[in-house]
């Protein structure tokens, strides 16, 4: 059974166009901000806005797509896990929180921001999505159909 579970589902849309680089063995890493509005009434009944700024990291094949088809604007859906990390800049120490996305879907409608994708495309970001993140063991993942929850 698995210790804990570390799963992000977010819908927003792009507060940039995505950053793509290029690593030398190969792999592509494509970095955005999300935006995420809820709404609600307050005291008075007066609609109230909320939006959160969530940072996004997708690897490989989801890389390659958001570089082809995301800018600023566009509406998405992501799924993935919460990762921090620290970095040191001008000799003070930051903390950034990212979610790095296993699965990616454009929710634009047809005449929306981006072109769109072809079906051999799309087959493709399928393949690659399943190997954009290593698998991990079985005991950690819970894939053990003897080890259910209830």
């Amino acid at each position: 059974m698995a210790n804990g579970v570390n799963k992000v589902i977010l819908i927003g849309h792009l507060g940039k166009d995505p950053e793509v680089r290029h690593l030398e063995i190969g792999s592509s890493v494509a970095t955005f901000p999300i935006a995420t509005t809820e709404s609600y009434l307050d005291r008075e009944g007066n609609k109230q806005s909320m939006t959160e700024w969530h940072n996004i990291v997708l690897w490989r094949g989801l890389a390659k797509v958001a570089e082809q088809y995301l800018k600023k604007g566009s509406k998405i859906y992501v799924e993935g896990r919460l990762t921090s990390r620290s970095y040191e800049k001008d000799g003070i120490t930051r903390y950034v929180t990212e979610v790095v996305g296993r699965e990616m879907l454009m929710l634009d409608t047809r005449g929306d921001a981006h072109p769109p994708m072809p079906e051999a495309e799309h087959e493709a970001m399928k393949k690659s999505t399943s190997e954009a993140l290593p698998t991990a063991p079985a005991e950690i993942t819970g894939d053990d159909p003897d080890d259910l929850p209830f």
